[in-house]
């Protein structure tokens, strides 16, 4: 119980708040300092490719948003879980802020890999495995955002939201293991395997300081997109609390 309390203290919305409040501007500076770092590693200090060229330097724009935007919908599924079974506070809270983060990173990876794919493959897109189930992902978060849009009521939506995020999350691992259960264009893993890393130092550090400095700034804008999403719930709690407490003026009759 001890070594879980502060993080299920964060559980308060107000202490979560204070907290967000202290920690964003550390965290700010340290993800600038790193998305920094990670560029001037990849566009200027990494070698080009000897069969790709400069455009190697793709994937290092690539490769963490397509992790991101799988990391984002794993958040979502993990926070639905909250939402169905624990009743967590923060859980929807979580969930609705990370959809929009989610999409624009799973949108960049799509962006950056068919800008990649027109000199090595010939072609901005082919129907594969990866490729496809991505695209779906895309898709998915599109239609989650619309979803909760469409109802009005906080509750129902989350509840909605929530079960069918999760039963979209059977598409993360076909992402992950489509390049190993299908023949596609994309190669197989060469990072998180077992045994040695497939890549060259010289391009490893780059693409490890940009997924981490690209974690970061999930990470920063997540916390500050609770914040909002906090604030606009308090308003909207506010303002029905008022407006029920205001007595109704009937009109005085006509002498």
């Amino acid at each position: 119980m001890g070594i879980f309390s502060p993080i299920t203290a964060l559980a308060n919305p107000a202490r979560f708040s204070a907290f967000s409040a202290r920690a964003l501007p550390w965290l700010s500076g340290v993800t600038a300092l790193m998305m920094a770092l990670g560029l001037y590693l990849g566009l200027v200090v990494a070698p080009a490719d000897y069969q790709q060229g400069e455009t190697v330097r793709i994937m290092f724009l690539h490769v963490p948003s397509a992790w991101l935007g799988m990391m984002g919908y794993t958040v979502m599924a993990a926070a639905s879980l909250g939402v169905l079974i624990w009743r967590h506070p923060l859980a929807d809270v979580a969930a609705k802020a990370a959809a929009p983060l989610g999409a624009a990173f799973t949108f960049l990876a799509l962006a950056t890999g068919s800008l990649w794919g027109k000199p090595m493959w010939g072609t901005y897109w082919v129907w594969d495995a990866r490729l496809t189930s991505f695209l779906i992902l895309f898709l998915m978060y599109l239609g989650l955002m619309a979803l909760r849009s469409a109802i009005d009521e906080p509750s129902r939506a989350a509840k909605a939201c929530a079960i069918l995020t999760l039963v979209g999350s059977i598409n993360i691992p076909i992402i992950k293991f489509s390049v190993e259960w299908w023949n596609t264009l994309h190669q197989p893993a060469s990072v998180l395997k077992m045994g040695k890393p497939a890549m060259d130092p010289s391009i490893l550090t780059p693409l490890l300081v940009n997924a981490l400095a690209f974690t970061l700034l999930f990470v920063t804008l997540h916390l500050a997109a609770m914040r909002t999403e906090l604030v606009r719930r308090r308003l909207r709690t506010l303002r029905i609390t008022t407006a029920s407490a205001a007595p109704a003026f009937a009109p005085e009759p006509a002498e």
